[in-house]
């Protein structure tokens, strides 16, 4: 449940119809002097896409670049200019980046001192929506006797293939790549059931602290002594449905934000100076829970809202009671809540998850006081207050610290500041688990608590539970433990953030081919299917699966187990050897040379799947028999499913 609460929930599936072209682009010449002229690129970008800079930092999308043809009658001046552009910190790729939506204006001045009619240039860049991306480049042709060209891309399945072709797979089955296996509804419902659930979980944890638990027999006691039987039930319900109400509420506000700027709450989760100071915050939840101050509401509120709910009676009555709840328990409820807030705004999800998750800490508090008040018999199975809710309070603080950790996290990662790497930041996790165990085993007390109290046995069977905890973490801090603690899977930092250098650049350390030839002479030696991997260094959402999903242990064993893994990387750049390039030519008459690895696989996917869109799995036999339908971007569950039912299928 951890790596479903503070990770981010991802945006849902969608994928692209290949055969549009998200970015299109139309070229002018505009005459500034006898021998002067603007090269002016137009480029409109379809809703929900985002064409990137030609100015970005390394680490996150491939920049746009212009590549002019080299003759010897027209100079270039100066670099490209670019239009005015949007600046945000990325929740994508983790860092600023720098990119356009809707349209953008590429102006390159050139000086020619003869008169020619059209000169030629190449666009390449990257293009993204919020699950997958494109690596593309168009010919770009001006013309100079003033007229505009619209430059329609080369659509990549438009090649014209012949039985030759060295790119072509004799591919069987080839019908299930018509549709793409989509899970998102149930990705959807999932996102929201998990946080109702967790929300929930809350709203039990607050239950058990000195706040609240104290507080259901008195307020019970109100209902039963001082009602009618019907009218006491009927009261009960309202109280709980206040309760609820009231936690629903104080998600209003984050909707009125979302309302302004859909984006706001995505970037104040990913900006590195509000993690700083959520880093704080939790830390003062923690300190808190161990007892060395309360946080709590102003008392003049608390008194004003209790005196109001004794002398206002009716329905308007209850409400203030439910509200004199909800501010008596802050210096429990808070922290959780708290974490609660933090939580639903870094999943990426917006108001309305935050919604939900209120919606499930409200239920959950407000269901035991409804329940004894309709059966007020149920009262005597509630165990004793004692000494036992200080101590989980405390174990909430271990809590709140070890989560403090994760928001220093993010932040050091948008910084590059290095200074948590995984294994630092799994190595703060595992002091925590064992001080846990000390405190529960009475190895050592808090100021404020009572040194004389003997530990009852419970805390021991606890106390362990914890140690076999910090046992667990431990392997993941030694060189080979890159691939422990895969609980902790999309709450750590990435296995590749590691104070150990890396021992292959394959996802996760597994054994891939990064060739498609030499993958499938391995896989048909081994009687092996393939896992085809259609991937980019700049493809976060590759890095998502890789990290989040692949990291499951299930997924992982299946993948290192059962199939041999070929990662194609559209966007890599490295010159192909002069043997292996080629030209392909387009049914529109124009040609394409096949020079780098990217264009490769770009083209190789291309036209054998009718694709062109990151990440894209495909599973196939040894006899290149597709096994089932592709898949993009998904849930861990679905993945798994798809693996096996490949596997079934073989």
């Amino acid at each position: 449940m951890i790596n479903k609460f503070f990770p981010f929930f991802f945006c849902l599936i969608s994928g692209i119809i290949f055969s549009q072209n998200p970015v299109t682009f139309q070229t002018e010449v505009n005459k500034i002097s006898e021998n002067k002229f603007e090269l002016i690129t137009n480029t409109y970008i379809e809703k929900g896409w985002r064409l990137y800079s030609q100015n970005l930092q390394k680490g996150g999308a491939i920049p746009t670049s212009f590549i002019y043809k080299k003759i010897s009658s027209i100079e270039l001046i100066d670099k490209t200019i670019e239009s005015e552009s949007i600046t945000k910190f990325d929740p994508i790729f983790n860092i600023d980046q720098t990119y356009f939506e809707d349209k953008a204006t590429f102006v390159q001045k050139v000086e020619t001192n003869n008169i020619i009619s059209t000169y030629n240039a190449i666009v390449e860049y990257q293009a993204c929506d919020d699950v997958v991306c494109i690596f593309r480049e168009a010919d770009l042709v001006f013309k100079f006797d003033g007229s505009k060209l619209k430059i329609q891309n080369q659509d990549l399945t438009s090649f014209i293939i012949e039985e030759n072709n060295p790119l072509l797979l004799n591919l069987k089955d080839k019908q299930l790549l018509e549709s793409i296996n989509d899970s998102s509804d149930s990705f959807s419902s999932n996102s929201y059931l998990n946080l109702l659930i967790l929300g929930f979980i809350g709203g039990l944890l607050a239950l058990l602290t000195p706040c609240v638990f104290p507080m259901i027999p008195l307020t019970v006691s109100f209902f039963t002594n001082n009602e009618s039987k019907s009218n006491s039930k009927f009261n009960a319900f309202l109280y709980g449905f206040f309760i609820v109400g009231i936690y629903l509420a104080l998600s209003i506000p984050f909707h009125f934000l979302d309302s302004l700027d859909p984006e706001i709450l995505n970037s104040v989760s990913t900006n590195a100076y509000l993690n700083i100071l959520f880093f704080i915050v939790f830390i003062l939840f923690a300190f808190s829970f161990f007892g060395f101050y309360e946080i709590t509401l102003p008392a003049s509120w608390v008194n004003s809202i209790d005196s109001k709910s004794n002398s206002i009676g009716g329905f308007i009555g209850i409400f203030f009671m439910a509200l004199t709840l909800v501010l008596v328990s802050f210096s429990c409820t808070g922290p959780i809540l708290g974490s609660l807030l933090v939580g639903s705004i870094t999943s990426q999800g917006g108001a309305f998850q935050l919604t939900i998750g209120m919606l499930g800490f409200g239920l959950a508090l407000a269901l035991p006081f409804t329940i004894f008040a309709l059966f007020p018999n149920l009262l005597k199975t509630l165990p004793k207050s004692g000494s036992w809710m200080n101590t989980f309070k405390v174990i909430l603080g271990f809590l709140e610290l070890g989560f403090a950790f994760k928001f220093l996290s993010n932040a050091d990662l948008v910084e590059h500041w290095g200074i948590l790497k995984r294994e630092v930041f799994i190595g703060i996790w595992f002091v925590v688990s064992v001080l846990l165990f000390l405190y529960l085993i009475g190895a050592f007390k808090f100021p404020h608590e009572t040194k004389k109290i003997k530990t009852p046995r419970f805390n021991y069977i606890l106390g362990f539970v914890f140690l076999g905890a910090a046992l667990y973490l431990f392997p993941a801090l030694l060189p080979s433990g890159s691939q422990k603690a895969r609980l902790l899977s999309g709450f750590s930092p990435p296995s590749f953030y590691s104070i150990y250098p890396k021992s292959n650049d394959c996802p996760l350390g597994l054994n891939c081919f990064k060739d498609f030839k030499s993958g499938y002479s391995y896989a048909k030696s081994q009687g092996k299917p393939i896992l085809l991997d259609f991937t980019g260094w700049a493809c976060v959402n590759c890095r998502r699966i890789e990290e989040n999903v692949w990291t499951d242990p299930e997924v992982f064993k299946l993948i290192n187990d059962e199939f041999v893994l070929i990662s194609l990387y559209v966007d890599d750049r490295k010159e192909l050897p002069k043997e292996d390039q080629i030209i392909l030519k387009y049914k529109s008459g124009k040609s394409k040379q096949i020079k780098t690895i990217g264009d490769k696989s770009s083209t190789f996917q291309a036209i054998n799947f009718k694709s062109a869109s990151q990440p894209y799995y495909v599973l196939l036999d040894k006899d290149l028999r597709i096994l089932n339908k592709p898949i993009q971007y998904t849930s861990k569950d679905n993945y798994l499913n798809w693996l096996k039912e490949g596997l079934n299928n073989l």
